[in-house]
Order: C-alpha cells, then sequence, then structure tokens
C-alpha cells in the first residue's frame, strides 16, 4: 500500500543534486543569520513514496543525517557539474553509501531544519550524477534487441526501477501480453533471452519505477527506447534482427556511398523526403512522399542526377527517424484537397486555415520531435507494415541505395537535443524508463526547452551513449555517409568526439563501412541553458578546431541575404539583395550612409566566408581600412573568423529554416525589379556559398527559385506551402498568406507582394535560374583551386585584390586565386572570380598582373549569354551587371 502523496511546497522542485555516492550539492540559499554548519540536514527515502519532511520521530520511511563539508565541492566534481560550482556539498554517511542502489529506487528527498527542529527548506534531489557514478560507467553492453546464433537478447537500462518485465504480443495486439520478468544487473540493465520465435513479436517494458512528477510510484509502459523496429504510429516496438538477409536490397547491398577526397570537397542538397516526391506525378502514387520514390525513374531523381553530373555530391535528409506527430496511417491523414486550395487568391489566408485545421493528420511533418532514434519513421513507408514493423527498413535502405548509385552520399538530419515530450506522456519514452535523467534540468528540477522541446542533457553519460549508439547503427546498417546535429550547440564538445571515436572505429572488414569517411556537422548556434559553456565546452562556432567537425556559418549567409534571420521586419537588405545599390525604399535599411557602412562591413565578412571563415586569414578590411585577421572582424560581439581550418564551416544562403532565398529576396529586393534580375541575383547568392573553400549546403529547390509563399518556418504548413516541382512549371509562390501562428505579424507586407503577378516567375525563369546553377557547380567542380583544403593553402594563395582600396567598387567582390608556385591545379596558373551585385556593368582596375586571364570555359559554353560580355585586361575588367564571372590564366602548354 502506497502511502498518501504529500501535498507539501518546495516538494514539487528538486534544487539538490546527488553526484556523488558520498556527495550531494545544495543551493547557497539560506535564511539570514543561518550558517550551514548550524542546520540540520537530512537524508528521507522511501520504498513507498508519500515521505513529509515536517513529521515528527518515529518517522514511516528510513532517514539520515548529512555532514555539511566546508570544504565546498571537490574540484573534479566541479569540473564535470560548472553550474554547480558555488553549490554546498553534504556528505552522505559510509554506511548510507552501502544501501546506495535501493535508496535510487525510492523517492528520495533532502530536509533542512533550524536547531529548533523547525522545517526551513525540502526538496526532491536530481539524481544523474549519482545514476553516472554508480551505473552508468559500466553500462558498455548494448541495449535494445541483440541476437546471437537466431536468438534475441532484450536490455533496457533502468537504474532507478523496483521491477521491469517484458511484455511481449505473439498474436495479436487486441490479445492480453505474455509477460515475463526482467533480470537485473549491478550496472543498472535489466534483461532477458528469448528463443528464435520471437521474431517479428511485438513487445514493451512496464517498468515499475518512483516518478517525480506524480510522487508516487509508477508501472509505465513503453516501447523500448532503443527500438530497431516498430509497429504504425509507434504504439508496439518489434523484435527485428537487421542483419537477415531479406531487408537487404540488392542495390543497397552491392552499390557503396561515393567518397569524397576531402571533407571541403562536400556540396550538399539539403532536401525533405516527403517534399522530394509527393508532388512528382512522374512517381507512381503508391510510392510518392516514400522511400521508395527515389529507386524510381521520375522528374525528381533527373533533376537529382543532372546536379550530380555538375558537382552535386550529398543529399542531407531531414529527419527521417521515429517522429511523435506526423500520422503514419494513410487512411486517418487529413490533407485539404489541391483543387479546392487553388480557386483562393495569392494573397487569401484560407488556404493556411485550411491546413491548420489539419494540424498532426496532414502527413506532413519536418520530423524534429524525436520519439525513436534507432527505427526509420513509419510515415515515409509505401506500406504500413503493421504485422512485422520490418517493411519499412528494406524500404529505407533501398533510398539510401538509390542515391549511391546516383552518386550522391547520404546524410542524415539527427536530432539529440530534445525530444517530442518529457514527463509521464505517451510519447515519452526515456522520462518514463528513468525519471529525471535523460532531460536537463533547471535549478528547480524543471525540464528545459531552449530548444522549444524537452532538452536532452547529454552530458549525462547514458544520453551520450544513446547519441553515439544511434550514430552508429544508422552507419553501419543503413550504411549512410554522415550526420547534420540539429541545435549542435546543446551538445558538448565531448559528445561530438565521442560519436566521432565511434565511427572511427569501424571498419570495411569488420562493420562494412570506413568510419573514417563519415562526415559530422550541425548547427553550433550559442543560447539556452548552456550558453557561453555554462555546463560544459559545447560544439558550437569557434570550439571545434581541429576535429573536422562543421558548424553552419552565419556570417556569409546574413551578409549575402541581408539582416539577420530574428529581424521583425524581413526587408532588410544585403549584399545580394541590394543592400546600397538597389534601395528597396521600405526605410528599414537607413540612409545613403549607414547602408554603405553596412555593405562594405558585408562585403568583409562575404570575403571572409569565401576564404573559409578562418580565424587566422589575413585580408583588406573595407569597413575597418586595414588588413585584419579573421578573428578580429566582431560578427555579433563574437569573433566572425572562429574556424582553424575550412572543413569546419558549412557555407550556405539558405535551408529549411527561415524563407528559402527566393522568397527572402522577393521580400528585399524593390517590388519593381524585373524578374530576370531576380533570377541572376540568386545565381550570385548561390555563387557566394559555392566558390568559397569551405563545404556548401543548398536548401532542395533553391536552383528553382523555390517559394514557400513567403513562409518563415514551414515545419507544419503541409504540402502545399512546401511545394517543390522538378517539372520546372511552378516555383511555389503567391500560395496564399503562409500560416499565421509564425507570420502573421508580416502579413500586411507579405500580401500586396504575393498579389503583384510581376513577381511570379515563369517556367522559363525557372529554367533559366536552373541552368545557371548547374553552371556553379561546374564552375567550382572544375579546380581544386576553390577546394584548397588547409588554412594555409588558404593564405597564400587567396586575397582579395580591390579590398580596402580604391578599386573597391560597392556592391563588388574580386577574388584571387594564385596558383603560380606549388602548384595544386595543373591546368591553371590562377583563377579570378568578380561577383557584381550591382545593377549596372563595372569597369574596375586591379594593381595586378591580369596577362593570360581568360573567361572560364565552362561559362563561355554555359548557359548565360550575358556573362559572355565580360572583359579582361592587363590591369582591369568589366562585367555585366548583376552578374558572375569568373577567369583563369591556363599554364603554359597545359
Amino acid at each position: 500500500m502506497f502511502r498518501p502523496v504529500v501535498d507539501l511546497p518546495g516538494l514539487s522542485d528538486a534544487p539538490g543534486h546527488w553526484l556523488a555516492p558520498d556527495l550531494i550539492a545544495w543551493p547557497v540559499a539560506l535564511p539570514p543569520g543561518h550558517s550551514p554548519a548550524a542546520l540540520d540536514w537530512r537524508l528521507h527515502w522511501s520504498a513507498e513514496a508519500g515521505i513529509d519532511p515536517r513529521a515528527s520521530e518515529p518517522l514511516p520511511w528510513r532517514s539520515c543525517a548529512l555532514r555539511f563539508d566546508p570544504a565546498g565541492l571537490p574540484p573534479e566534481v566541479s569540473r564535470g557539474f560548472p553550474h554547480l560550482r558555488q553549490y554546498l556539498a553534504l556528505r552522505v554517511p559510509p554506511a548510507v553509501v552501502a544501501e546506495l542502489d535501493e535508496i535510487l529506487r525510492c523517492q528520495v528527498v533532502l530536509s533542512v531544519h533550524e536547531g529548533s527542529g523547525r522545517l526551513q527548506a525540502a526538496g526532491h534531489l536530481q539524481l544523474p550524477g549519482v545514476l553516472d557514478r554508480r551505473f552508468a560507467a559500466a553500462a558498455t553492453a548494448a541495449l535494445g534487441p541483440t541476437w546471437t546464433d537466431g536468438r534475441p537478447t532484450l536490455r533496457v537500462w533502468a537504474p532507478t526501477a523496483r521491477e521491469v518485465t517484458l511484455l511481449r504480443w505473439p498474436g495479436s495486439l487486441h490479445e492480453q501480453p505474455e509477460r515475463r520478468a526482467m533480470v537485473p544487473d549491478a550496472d543498472g540493465c535489466w534483461a532477458i533471452d528469448g528463443d528464435p520465435d520471437w521474431r517479428g513479436d511485438r513487445y514493451k517494458f512496464e517498468v515499475l519505477v518512483y516518478v517525480p512528477e506524480h510522487r508516487r510510484l509508477v508501472a509505465n509502459q513503453v516501447t523500448d527506447p532503443y527500438s530497431v523496429a516498430l509497429t504504425v504510429n509507434s504504439t508496439h516496438s518489434v523484435l527485428v534482427d537487421l542483419t537477415e538477409p531479406e531487408l537487404a536490397p540488392p542495390q543497397w547491398s552491392s552499390t557503396p556511398g561515393p567518397r569524397l577526397e576531402h571533407r571541403v570537397d562536400q556540396v550538399i542538397y539539403e532536401l525533405h523526403l516527403r517534399d522530394f516526391s509527393i508532388s512528382d506525378d512522374t512517381v507512381p502514387k503508391e510510392l510518392r512522399g516514400s522511400y521508395l520514390a527515389p529507386t524510381v525513374d521520375s522528374a525528381g531523381m533527373a533533376h537529382l542526377r543532372r546536379l550530380a553530373d555538375a558537382g552535386l555530391n550529398t543529399i542531407q535528409l531531414l529527419p527521417i527517424f521515429d517522429n511523435a506527430t506526423v500520422e503514419e496511417h494513410p487512411e486517418r491523414q487529413l490533407r485539404p484537397a489541391k483543387a479546392a486550395l487553388r480557386q483562393f487568391a495569392p494573397d487569401s489566408p484560407e488556404q493556411q486555415r485550411r491546413i491548420a485545421e489539419a494540424g498532426g493528420r496532414s502527413g506532413f511533418g519536418w520530423g524534429y520531435d524525436p520519439w525513436h532514434f534507432f527505427a526509420p519513421e513509419g510515415s515515409f513507408s509505401s506500406t504500413l507494415d503493421s504485422a512485422d514493423g520490418a517493411g519499412r527498413i528494406w524500404e529505407c535502405r533501398s533510398m539510401v541505395g538509390a542515391f549511391h548509385a546516383a552518386g550522391l552520399r547520404v546524410v542524415i538530419d539527427q536530432v539529440f537535443n530534445h525530444t517530442a515530450s518529457a514527463g509521464q506522456d505517451r510519447s515519452s519514452v526515456l522520462d518514463r524508463i528513468v525519471p529525471g535523467y535523460y532531460h536537463r534540468l533547471d535549478a528547480a528540477g524543471v525540464v528545459e526547452t531552449s530548444t522549444c522541446c524537452p532538452n536532452v542533457a547529454t552530458e549525462h553519460r547514458m544520453a551520450e551513449k544513446l547519441m553515439v549508439d544511434a550514430c552508429v547503427l544508422w552507419v553501419r546498417q543503413y550504411r549512410v555517409d554522415g550526420f547534420r546535429f540539429d541545435l549542435m550547440g546543446h551538445h558538448s564538445r565531448d559528445n561530438l568526439l565521442a560519436v566521432r571515436a565511434a565511427l572511427d572505429a569501424l571498419t570495411l572488414e569488420a562493420d562494412g563501412v570506413d568510419g573514417t569517411a563519415i562526415t559530422l556537422h550541425g548547427e553550433g548556434w550559442d543560447f539556452g541553458e548552456v550558453a557561453g559553456n555554462a555546463r560544459f565546452v559545447q560544439a558550437k562556432q569557434g570550439t571545434l578546431g581541429g576535429t573536422g567537425i562543421a558548424t553552419f556559418s552565419d556570417r556569409l549567409r546574413n551578409a549575402v541575404r541581408g539582416g539577420s534571420v530574428w529581424d521583425r521586419d524581413p526587408r532588410g537588405q544585403g549584399f545580394g539583395s541590394g543592400l546600397l545599390t538597389a534601395d528597396n525604399a521600405s526605410g528599414v535599411n537607413g540612409d545613403h550612409g549607414a547602408q554603405a557602412e553596412r555593405l562594405a562591413y558585408d562585403t568583409d565578412l562575404i570575403q571572409l566566408g569565401l576564404a573559409g571563415t578562418l580565424r587566422s586569414f589575413r585580408f583588406g578590411s573595407n569597413s575597418r581600412h586595414a588588413e585584419v585577421a579573421g578573428a578580429e572582424l566582431v560578427f555579433e560581439e563574437r569573433p566572425a573568423g572562429y574556424a582553424e581550418q575550412p572543413d569546419e564551416v558549412i557555407s550556405y544562403v539558405d535551408a529549411h529554416d527561415n524563407e528559402t532565398l527566393f522568397d527572402a529576396l522577393t521580400l528585399k529586393l524593390h517590388p519593381a525589379t524585373p524578374m530576370a534580375a531576380r533570377v541572376r541575383l540568386n545565381t550570385i547568392c548561390l555563387a557566394l556559398a559555392t566558390l568559397g573553400q569551405s563545404p556548401v549546403m543548398w536548401h532542395a529547390g533553391t536552383d528553382l527559385l523555390r517559394s514557400k509563399s513567403l513562409d518563415r518556418n514551414s515545419y507544419n504548413s503541409g504540402d502545399w506551402f512546401n511545394f517543390l516541382d522538378f517539372s520546372m512549371r511552378d516555383n511555389g509562390f503567391a500560395a496564399g498568406l503562409p500560416p499565421e501562428r509564425e507570420n502573421a505579424a508580416s502579413w500586411d507586407v507579405l500580401a500586396p507582394l504575393l498579389a503583384n503577378p510581376r513577381l511570379k516567375p515563369r517556367p522559363a525563369d525557372i529554367a533559366n535560374a536552373h541552368a545557371a546553377a548547374l553552371d556553379v557547380l561546374r564552375l567550382r567542380s572544375s579546380t581544386r583551386l576553390f577546394r584548397l583544403g588547409s588554412a594555409a593553402q588558404i593564405q597564400a594563395k587567396v586575397s582579395f585584390p580591390a579590398a580596402n582600396s580604391w578599386h573597391q567598387v560597392p556592391g563588388v567582390i574580386v577574388m584571387l586565386i594564385d596558383d603560380a608556385t606549388d602548384p595544386v591545379d595543373p591546368r591553371w596558373s590562377g583563377v579570378l572570380a568578380v561577383f557584381n551585385a550591382t545593377g549596372w556593368t563595372i569597369h574596375q582596375t586591379l594593381e595586378r598582373d591580369l596577362t593570360g586571364f581568360e573567361l572560364h570555359p565552362v561559362q563561355v559554353r554555359g548557359s548565360d549569354p550575358v556573362v559572355t560580355g565580360s572583359r579582361i585586361g592587363a590591369d582591369w575588367i568589366r562585367v555585366p551587371a548583376r552578374t558572375v564571372a569568373v577567369f583563369v590564366r591556363p599554364r603554359p602548354g597545359a
């Protein structure tokens, strides 16, 4: 019989931390005039819960006195918990430490009493520190389902559980499950061995565990966090052996992933799998939006092959692991008919209203709401596979094989920084097995949500293990070629190095893959409770030097597009969107002087980005009027140059987040700007990201002028606003006002643009943009000089000869890559790239000997007749308006 819940102020909080078997940390805050040494500190624990620290002895639960340690937390502990450095240290008696395993399965409360016996404070304890010390350090065995000689073993880490029972459904899910007690081990794991005929059975764990949220023991029935297969909508885990031959599609088995010569060679196309084919009528209807769409000959695959032939080498997929939002059963999905949506005006709010009515049942979702990290998402499967959960495995592998066969590496988006939910929510798996362990808690023990969802504490050992194990599984069992980490700055540098080390240990002989070839990159943003390395050294911009792990650079992105993605008014212009050279008359950009100053600074940021965003790169600064190193240029109160090597940065100008490049230009350019000029500026913006020294990423469709009808956050905007058309008939613009929840504050700005028919590109405009983008890719892949690969080579060969001189024309960047000595390219001894974002032909003198330079062969025979009007003399260049011109100097005899 459990004792009743005690409704005591403070017991809903967990301000203290049990950090080591004999050490508890407590906040310093005490009543005035009270010394911690004079207070009575007590630890209480109860297997039946119901602790009330106000109760008088004899207590119906166990209790002991704690000793205040005036020496404070030991340095080695403080290093692991820097945010607790000032906390008080309390020592646990050895006799109580001897009972630690049992105590950690109980309700645990700390109380502080004054000498009179009056209760001064009380609260639960946060337990991850002691759980890591006592259990996690030893928990090295494989979790989830493993197979030996055809027999399964199931193992789950649940050190605070009082009982764990396997629930298995060998027959119908409508029948009562078979119940088998699991056996605990000293490392906190519970395990059970099964029989060969368990294959394909559905299962769950029933975990009897104390839940601080409810202040009582709860029997939670949960799916396996390490599930490799699931039933429809993830109601049950499924026992599947991933090594079974029938789960290995022939093309996937026989087609290795393409290899990069160097990480800087990576050219990425960021793609949502559903977007890729859901609107492609060249894909069989039953395969649209599915894993199998890339396996058929379609307009989408033809498009990707064209890009690959030009130099694209990587597909980056938005999350394809199991998520908690998207309805997987097609018969339960709600999608407004396209014909009904087409009847409304291009600036109507009706389209977004009807899509919002479908909510999570539209079949669409970006997938940034993790549920099970080891299993493919079921909504991408062309079959329901509710019987055995294996269909989606075969299909997902088929997709990877198809991309590999097209010459494309496959990078998948991983979201280990948060889960879809926490606590006792239905889609909360981790927290219902080990409450309070897997999520990062604030000072009161409340789950942090700075990522907009419950934050995962990967600084805890088993959370890091989950992260590492999932990455290894996706490489070994699906043969993906890299990972993009969402909000990577919420992980520690050590987390990413642990992933890197585990992947590097994979070999072709033992694992079928060379783990050293796997690429890693992510969002290195610095915010939230971890900002400023508050809890650990973050995996963020500026801390990953020498690791080869890259972060996205907002420096070049903001400078090219203009403004910031956080600006309330989206009309702030940049280098590629007309700042100073074509004022949009909105007033948001300031007067002529302010624009000139900003353009000079944006030019600096772009030049630095073209040179790899290196902290050590020295160049002439147009805004500082001096030679500076990248680290000396300031960007939002941080060094603009932060990388030690060029492969530590991903350059880009648009992504799934925020407006597409076309939409950004629509917002920022003057409405009267002709469509032909918009297409040319689209190419310039792409070229500024692509012709630099770092890896580059394009958002899918950016080469097609893709629009989301000005939606700045289309994560739940359905297929209608996320439209992607590889037939190049429609770019998606003017599909109605974008969803209110994210865009209402700007509707007054957006509506007139959407209603303006001159801002809707024709098919010919889309085709021109695509052809120009292909030429940009061909330029990059034509020479190693755009991909030198080291900071030393970049410093030696890359310069900006017009920078900080009277030759500098606002809105123009000239980049010289001089290969005259220590040659890298056997054909050309130099490359001169000119980016003219102005609306007029520029004639610029350079204090360089330009003898022998000529227009690049790609552009001579390329898609753009305008660029062929570019000219170069002994010390001058002439380039038409809104044009990227690349000149090369052939080597004698080459």
